[in-house]
């Protein structure tokens, strides 16, 4: 057989392809088009990296490592700025990508106090860049009135040698910092991008942003970001989720936290296989919709009820994850008051705005 690679198509060394980028004709293997390649399940390892997935909600008051679009965390000591979601609205400097992050400091704040964000990588994940060629590249833009000294910010990739660590919260053992850029940003999208090779001893990688206001907010004080991308090989390729479809990057996003709601019902079901074990408290599960990185550490919830076979229904006031739960259901305690014991039950929201949320978060 009789064995080549076109002339016509370019490639470069770190490009990661699949089976399905070769075809065999007469006994000849082809590679096809570029544009094929470009999007690809699992070049890019950052998780979210479209800003597509906000399963906490859109607009949030960054504190103490508050996770705004998921796998996405914010840091700031003092109130006075927001991080929501924010429609790209430009099909001409950007890769046709819908959503961004907007980062501001709120109208008049006079705090300029840094504001950071952090996306961790699981060891799983970044073991395989150790010892590689590895190029990190977004897009970003700033508002009218950004206030970042030079009009820069500072993001960069850093990496560790400890296991599943928090890039923002903690830092990394043995934490190296690869690539640092610093880019002056205008008010149109511009795509940054830098390389490195990784140092072989790697277990953890993630991604590191400081925007740090001088004087007081004027009302479009904000920088935008989106595209974010961490891949091998030393040159930049066109963006693509690492989930490579909407759903691919909503069950990798679900790994780490999941949200149970109804948007469309102010009384849709949110647990069920419930029972009243005491006039206090039920349990009920939950069933997940992809198996979680660990047993869930964390539970969020708000405006909760238990309704009982007999449809009488009270409302929940505290909740918690009971110890006979995995990775792939959960179990979670309901604590109310006047409920008749031994009844089966469920567990539904009060308005629509009710919901139960399970982390599983590095």
């Amino acid at each position: 057989m009789a064995v080549g690679w076109p002339t016509k198509v370019s490639y470069a060394d770190g490009d990661v392809y699949s089976a399905s980028d070769v075809n065999d004709t007469n006994g000849t293997i082809n590679l096809l088009t570029s544009s094929t390649l470009s999007y690809q399940a699992g070049k890019n390892a950052i998780i979210n990296g479209g800003m597509d997935i906000w399963q906490r909600g859109t607009s949030f008051v960054p504190s103490t490592g508050t996770y705004t679009a998921d796998r996405w965390q914010y840091y700031r000591a003092v109130a006075g700025s927001t991080v929501s979601r924010q429609v790209t609205n430009d099909t001409t400097n950007l890769p046709s990508i819908q959503y961004c992050t907007r980062v501001s400091r709120d109208s008049g704040n006079t705090s300029t106090t840094t504001i950071y964000s952090g996306n961790s990588l699981e060891s799983v994940n970044s073991i395989p860049m150790a010892g590689k060629a590895v190029t990190f590249s977004f897009y970003a833009r700033k508002g009218a009135n950004f206030s970042g000294a030079s009009s820069q910010i500072s993001i960069s990739l850093r990496t560790g040698t400890g296991t599943d660590q928090n890039v923002l919260l903690t830092g990394y053992v043995a934490q190296a910092i690869p690539i640092t850029l610093t880019p002056t940003l205008t008010t149109t999208w511009q795509r940054f991008s830098g390389t490195a090779t990784i140092a072989a001893a790697t277990t953890e990688i993630g991604i590191y942003t400081e925007f740090a206001p001088v004087g007081t907010a004027g009302a479009a004080d904000y920088y935008e970001i989106t595209g974010v991308q961490v891949e091998l090989g030393s040159t930049p390729t066109t963006f693509s989720r690492a989930g490579g479809t909407i759903q691919g990057e909503l069950a990798n996003c679900q790994r780490y936290y999941f949200r149970t709601n109804n948007s469309a019902a102010s009384d849709g079901l949110l647990a069920n296989s419930g029972y009243i074990v005491t006039s206090g408290a039920a349990f009920a599960f939950t069933p997940l919709p992809v198996t979680m990185r660990v047993v869930p550490t964390t539970l969020d919830y708000a405006a909760l009820s238990v309704t009982d076979m007999n449809g009488t229904t009270t409302a929940v006031t505290t909740a918690s994850i009971i110890s006979i739960t995995s990775a792939t259901s959960i179990g979670v305690q309901f604590n109310s008051s006047g409920m008749t014991t031994n009844r089966f039950c469920f567990v539904k929201q009060n308005t629509t705005g009710g919901y139960l949320g399970f982390g599983a978060e590095l």
